[in-house]
């Protein structure tokens, strides 16, 4: 108390001085209050970096690499040709990992084990000694699956070259084809890599030679793998130094860095994926998004060797993570494809050129099995949103399956590995409606409208007149196929509404056919009937080809003439019939009998394409009767008959939960 007494009076006395002149007369004669005073004015950001600590062995290393001995590589494939296993027998030949440890360790999610396919790009940093200089590799294992290609486009983004993996088996497969072009635009470098080479049916000649006649690359410089036993995987290595090119970059400029991926952590917020181009960025540096404007202090840097490890820096050239402290909160604000640099460099650095967001291709509405678990079910949904931002959210409602949600997705594969995580992870019971396509409707006034929902479809009786032109998406499908199934495979397409644009015959047996199909027809299970018509051999890939003038029209279930709201579905005009009695016949297995007759159709417009009636349950109204004359049976008949329609016009037919998971179910 005596000491505040004496500062006040000290302030009081001294209010015409300096600020300077106070501090020090304060300081010299308590020396105690100099750490008070400083911890009043001390510029806050050091508080927010990490406490140094001495570099360890391994940063050591790193930072007596120069940005010429960097390689930025990524590995990309068709579906199951192998790229995870390829991907560990790299880090265990540069000592990353132990040997005999996990296998698939990139793979993080329990469903990319389970299925064994990739979902999400992962990326590891290795230190490889070649002809006695340390090397310092960058590696990205990307996506197979055409859902998803952003995953891949994203990894080209950070990499200076790609490994072209092809099953010797297999050989070149539609996904090794679009991939091929996509880095070939980008100017990426290309690997040949022949992996299984130890299969009993691989013929790895055939595979060069297609490799060769097809993207023209040299089959001198192709390595011949198996990935699996090992075999001549120490070959890969050198291949990338020798054959692709450094990052170029200037660590004395001001900081210029891309975010490349980002990912929600619990604890630590948004952690950010970055390629360093120009500069250097260590804890407590103060950056900057170009796209949001705002301003945050770095809290760790570091590698992914293979799981997090922090460092001191990073620096132009190296590919790492970042979260900032305090953190992130929201991974909207992590926009993919931005640039940041230090706070007041904004003037001094361009941004570098972003991503183009995937697009949503595929739609379905998700309602919990009970209401009551609706608030565990939307926490669960926006968990998994949190690190998978290509999957659009909004909220629905159905007076069948009462609230939900429309989710979009970038593919039928994108969908039910989202399902599988609701389910595993976090224990989720849900009802998913079969997928569906947006809709284009162009109005009489020009405007152009599009259509997630089939509910919200333009009935003809409401929009006559309205409405100009219905149009559908349509997406350009490339398919790589053994020849002996080109009559099957073509048949298929033709079934599904589609437009052959090119067949060529890239060798004497293998064909690349092109068509342009509707989207809604590759969504009902199109892959899988192509599958089933050539016994596994063919492969697809598909890329958006816009909207396109249609026949289309909203086919809906009826029960009692009232719709049934989370069963319709927007169809071609030439499928409605079929589609129709498929509905009828199935939905009639899963509605109780009634003490009325309950008629189920379904309608395409106002035409009725199918019907189905479950017959009531009837008293035997003659039993009693022995020898009686006609009429009166007659009569009893038709008393009972009134009571029907009466009993038919004011009941309600109340369907239970379990009649629509049967009838969704697939």
């Amino acid at each position: 108390m005596r000491l505040c007494y004496r500062i006040a009076e000290r302030l009081r006395a001294s209010s015409q001085r300096p600020l300077g002149l106070l501090r020090s007369s304060l300081v010299r004669e308590r020396p105690g209050i100099a750490a008070e005073w400083q911890r009043d004015f001390q510029c806050s950001a050091s508080l927010y970096a990490q406490a140094s600590k001495p570099p360890s062995e391994l940063e050591r290393r790193i930072a007596a690499i120069p940005i010429e001995r960097f390689r930025n590589f990524c590995i990309v494939a068709h579906v199951d040709h192998g790229k995870s296993t390829l991907s560990d027998r790299l880090l265990e030949l540069t000592g990353t990992i132990e040997k005999g440890g996990n296998k698939q360790i990139l793979d993080k999610l329990d469903v990319e084990r389970e299925r064994g396919i990739t979902v999400k790009a992962q990326t590891c940093s290795m230190i490889y000694n070649y002809e006695g200089e340390d090397y310092l590799l960058h590696l990205v294992d990307t996506p197979g699956h055409v859902d998803f290609r952003a995953e891949v486009s994203r990894s080209y983004a950070s990499c200076g070259g790609a490994l072209l993996l092809v099953d010797a088996s297999q050989g070149v497969q539609a996904q090794t084809v679009a991939n091929f072009y996509l880095a070939f635009s980008q100017g990426l470098t290309l690997v040949p890599v022949i992996n299984k080479v130890d299969l009993p049916s691989a013929d790895p000649p055939r595979a060069l030679e297609q490799m060769q006649s097809t993207f023209e690359l040299d089959p001198a410089k192709a390595v011949l793998v198996s990935a699996k036993t090992g075999l001549n995987v120490e070959a890969v290595l050198p291949n990338v130094i020798e054959q692709i090119p450094h990052p170029v970059g200037d660590s004395t400029k001001p900081l210029r860095l891309l975010l490349v991926d980002s990912w929600y952590d619990n604890y630590k917020g948004v952690i950010l994926l970055v390629r360093i181009f120009d500069g250097q960025i260590r804890p407590g540096n103060q950056i900057v998004s170009f796209v949001t404007g705002l301003k945050y202090f770095v809290g760790e840097v570091g590698i992914m060797y293979p799981y997090q490890t922090p460092q001191t820096v990073l620096r132009a050239g190296q590919v790492g993570y970042i979260y900032f402290n305090p953190g992130m909160k929201r991974s909207q604000e992590a926009k993919v494809g931005d640039t940041y640099t230090t706070v007041g460099s904004e003037k001094l650095v361009s941004p570098l050129p972003g991503f183009e967001e995937p697009k949503s291709m595929v739609f379905v509405a998700a309602f919990p099995v009970d209401q009551s678990d609706y608030q565990h079910l939307e926490d669960s949904i926006n968990q998994i949103v949190l690190n998978d931002r290509s999957v659009t959210l909004q909220k629905e409602s159905s007076e069948a399956l009462g609230a939900g949600w429309r989710l979009g997705f970038l593919g039928t594969l994108h969908c039910s590995v989202f399902e599988d995580r609701l389910r595993q992870e976090h224990g989720a019971s849900i009802i998913i409606t079969p997928p569906t396509v947006p809709f284009k409707v162009v109005w009489s006034n020009g405007t152009e409208t599009i259509i997630q929902n089939p509910a919200l479809f333009p009935d003809k009786d409401v929009a006559h007149g309205k409405v100009a032109e219905l149009q559908e998406p349509y997406v350009s499908a490339t398919i790589t196929l053994p020849e002996e199934y080109l009559g099957k495979v073509i048949e298929l397409c033709e079934s599904n509404r589609g437009d052959q644009i090119d067949l060529s015959f890239f060798t004497a047996t293998q064909v690349i056919l092109k068509y342009d199909i509707p989207l809604a027809q590759l969504v009902d299970d199109f892959f899988g009937k192509l599958k089933s018509a050539t016994k596994g051999y063919a492969s697809l890939d598909y890329e958006d080809a816009g909207f396109r003038r249609s026949n289309i029209q909203k086919l809906q279930l009826l029960v009692n003439k009232v719709p049934v709201d989370a069963v319709a579905r927007v169809v071609h005009s030439s499928q409605a019939e079929r589609l129709g009695r498929q509905w009828v016949t199935k939905f009639k297995e899963h509605v109780d009998r009634q003490m009325f007759e309950v008629v189920i159709q379904a309608t395409a417009g106002k035409r009725v394409v199918a019907r189905e009636t479950i017959k009531p349950f009837r008293k035997d109204v003659l039993q009693k009767l022995h020898a009686a004359d006609v009429t009166r049976r007659k009569k009893l008949l038709e008393r009972q008959k009134e009571g029907r329609k009466k009993l038919k016009a004011v009941g309600n037919i109340a369907i239970d939960q379990k009649a629509f998971q049967g009838f969704l179910a697939k």
